[in-house]
């Protein structure tokens, strides 16, 4: 690669008449954008080292910025420079610009930082200049493209269905409340994006729904809906200082929404026994319904056996709404404290 001007017999955008010091090292910048961002919208400071430098590279002819670059005066060489190439091409104090590939340039960023290394040439000014960056949630849009991609081609992902996918939404749901519970920020993170991906799975698959169809951005609209009217203290004009009084604007709220006839309409009979019993009872107190508990012997079972004891459980579980307490959580502690016992016993490290 050799040091003169594209083909246009002029600098790629900065003065046609330059006096060149041919043992100034030159300049490169490395012009990273994101593709989670609309091609064309660059940061002033990008557009500044673009209209200024003495050439344009991009390893990419398909680079979805080329035609915008392009249409603003730009010549943008299609190549991929290497280290070596790059150093002759800012010779005489010249700048090069090179716009980044998806992969950011690996080969090349190492080719520059070894020769570099090596202490025999003389290096030009590296800089990396951000020409776009990501908003917070952009990696959402690849998970959505990975998603796409692998019920497009995967021969298990493009056979599933809501029903068969039940079940890992469960297990999934398990194994956060465990990372939770064990603190362990790492699997929190992993277990986080699991949950995650059986919401946009089952987007996915609800888009080929031939009455019905829906997407992922329809399943994000409909929750931001719900956050907005169910936050009237955020986003209107009502207030509220403490918790309670956020709950209370929550709830009544979500009545008007379901007009349910009843407390209990909407509340999932298949979540745990204990979590189902201190829902229930949570329903009722918060709708300032007394509803004495019901005992086994109302039941013609007596007090012994499976009936009995889940009456206990029942009440259990009530007590344990009452005084604030996961019923579940409770247990679930519970029961690792005794497998440490075991295995204590069994002189196994816990």
């Amino acid at each position: 690669m050799n040091a003169s001007s594209p083909s246009s017999g002029r600098p790629a955008g900065g003065p046609a008449a330059v006096v060149e010091d041919p043992s100034a090292p030159g300049r490169i910048v490395l012009l990273t954008t994101s593709h989670r961002v609309a091609p064309g919208l660059l940061s002033w400071p990008a557009w500044q080292a673009l209209h200024t430098a003495d050439r344009v590279l991009c390893a990419d002819g398909a680079h979805p910025h080329l035609p915008y670059l392009r249409e603003a005066g730009l010549t943008v060489e299609e190549t991929a420079p290497t280290a070596e190439g790059l150093l002759a091409a800012c010779a005489g104090g010249r700048t090069v610009v090179v716009v980044a590939t998806g992969e950011g340039e690996p080969a090349l960023t190492d080719g520059l930082a070894r020769l570099a290394g090596s202490g025999r040439v003389a290096m030009p000014e590296l800089e990396l200049l951000p020409a776009s960056y990501d908003l917070p949630g952009a990696r959402l849009l690849d998970l959505v493209q990975v998603m796409d991609r692998i019920r497009a081609e995967c021969p298990w992902s493009s056979r599933q269905t809501h029903r068969g996918l039940a079940k890992y939404a469960v297990e999934e749901s398990y194994e956060l409340v465990e990372a939770i519970e064990d603190g362990d920020r790492d699997e929190l993170r992993e277990e986080l994006g699991d949950v995650l991906l059986q919401v946009v799975f089952h987007a996915r698959i609800a888009e080929e729904d031939e009455e019905a169809p829906f997407s992922v951005d329809d399943v994000a609209g409909t929750i931001v809906a719900k956050l907005v009217h169910r936050h009237p203290h955020v986003f209107g004009d009502a207030v509220a200082t403490t918790p309670e009084e956020v709950k209370e604007h929550w709830l009544r709220t979500k009545a008007a929404e379901k007009r349910r006839a009843s407390v209990t309409d909407g509340v999932p009979l298949h979540q745990p026994g204990l979590a189902l019993a201190a829902k229930l009872v949570a329903r009722a107190r918060t709708a300032g319904l007394d509803v004495p508990l019901p005992a086994a012997d109302a039941s013609g079972t007596g007090g012994g056996g499976a009936d009995g004891i889940g009456y206990e459980l029942l009440a259990l579980a009530a007590r344990a709404e009452s005084e604030g307490v996961d019923p579940e959580a409770a247990l679930r502690a519970a029961a690792r404290a005794y497998r440490d016992a075991i295995r204590a016993t069994e002189g196994v490290a816990p």
